[in-house]
């Protein structure tokens, strides 16, 4: 089969390689239909987690038919039409019981290893390294799908992939950001980062009762769908600072609500952390560039909230955890325990509430992958998300 594979920094090939087969009996097989490229995928292209093997299929985003099932699989059956989420979640532990499930105990191939890095095994991911399972990823023409009953959700309807696909992944990771957040209606919300994530987490904000919402990005074609789509006030950081301008809109209180949905590569434009950061990543003295979450910290208001989906990957340097202990701030963060998501949000979808192929920007055939993540990373031809066909 065709597959997006890993062979070293910003090196991804489209390659042939053996089609996945039934290991265990709660297994099942999936024809993609449609695929992905997430904002996360680029920290693996970009060399920041190193835990990746040459040959490593990627991709945490698909949905497509169900081909085959292992025999203890219950609630799926061939010719299914499912989306896959991206957390490979047992169902039966102590953390999924309790609906934790990027927390699963059991379905990290590699818990000591995660162990060693983080003093504990978060779940399995798709296609996201040795750290989190090794587990073949879904841009791909098939893949296995471990724990199938618990993972996929049917899809019954005659929507569009692209109506249902980000369900996999960044619709439910925009939603709980907003829920983790903890938005109180008539809160102001301020959201770092207009990438795929960002947008939902806009929307997200406004379904949840937010009185006022404002983007952070330095990119035009983010801000303007977040200004379009999202209804959002926004703020372009090449061309005002963003404390001074937040301070500005909110009579100097600052906003209620900050999400950090940028994580491990933030940018900045002149400022000394940002120059700081690339010094300490070039002499390998420091894993992420956290820009944001510092600035996150000094901006929001003084018993505020901070809610973090930006992927963090190791360690960060000259955090101001002084200012968030003093202002009293709330942090809440995590990889998206998407399954206790799916059904409500399919809903909505299902509702006419949101129609989430709004973000879609390119579609087209996986064998122009390799050239896409280099289109998507470096923000070339107004590209804003990425889809995938397989079989095209």
């Amino acid at each position: 089969m065709k597959a997006l594979t890993w062979h070293g920094r910003s090196d991804v090939r489209c390659d042939n390689v053996p089609d996945p087969t039934i290991v265990d009996p709660t297994d099942a097989i999936i024809r993609i239909t449609s695929t992905a490229i997430c904002g996360s995928d680029l920290h693996l292209y970009d060399g920041f987690l190193p835990l990746m093997k040459p040959g490593d299929i990627l991709g945490h985003e698909p949905m497509g038919i169900v081909e085959e099932v292992g025999p203890e699989v219950k609630r799926l059956k061939r010719g299914d039409r499912v989306v896959v989420p991206f957390t490979i979640s047992c169902g039966s532990c102590w953390f999924c019981q309790n609906t934790l499930y990027s927390l699963c105990d059991t379905s990290n191939r590699n818990p000591e290893l995660a162990k060693t890095m983080m003093g504990h095994a978060t779940a399995g991911l798709f296609g996201y390294s040795q750290l989190t399972g090794g587990f073949a990823g879904g841009q791909a023409q098939y893949l296995r799908v471990p724990f199938a009953d618990v993972g996929p959700i049917r899809i019954d309807s005659d929507l569009r992939d692209e109506q249902v696909l980000f369900l996999s992944d960044i619709f439910p990771t925009g939603w709980m950001a907003a829920e983790n957040a903890e938005i109180v209606p008539g809160d102001t919300v301020a959201v770092w980062g207009c990438g795929p994530v960002g947008q939902f987490t806009i929307l997200s904000a406004w379904m949840m009762g937010a009185g006022r919402v404002i983007a952070i990005d330095r990119v035009p074609e983010r801000l303007r769908m977040a200004e379009v789509h999202g209804k959002a006030e926004t703020i372009n950081f090449k061309e005002v600072g963003v404390y001074d301008r937040l301070m500005e809109m909110t009579g100097g209180r600052g906003p209620d609500r900050c999400i950090d949905a940028v994580g491990a590569e933030a940018h900045a434009t002149g400022s000394v952390d940002a120059w700081y950061d690339k010094a300490k990543s070039m002499l390998l003295q420091e894993t992420e560039r956290p820009h944001v979450l510092r600035e996150a910290i000094m901006c929001c208001r003084k018993g505020g909230t901070i809610s973090i989906p930006g992927v963090y990957l190791g360690f960060l340097d000259k955090i101001p955890f002084g200012a968030a202990m003093n202002k009293a701030l709330t942090f809440k963060m995590g990889q998206t325990h998407t399954q206790r998501y799916l059904d409500p949000l399919l809903k909505r979808i299902e509702a006419g509430e949101i129609d989430p192929s709004f973000v879609i920007t390119h579609e087209v055939p996986i064998a122009r992958g390799p050239e896409m993540y280099r289109t998507f990373r470096d923000k070339e031809d107004e590209c804003i998300k990425v889809v995938l066909k397989p079989w095209d």
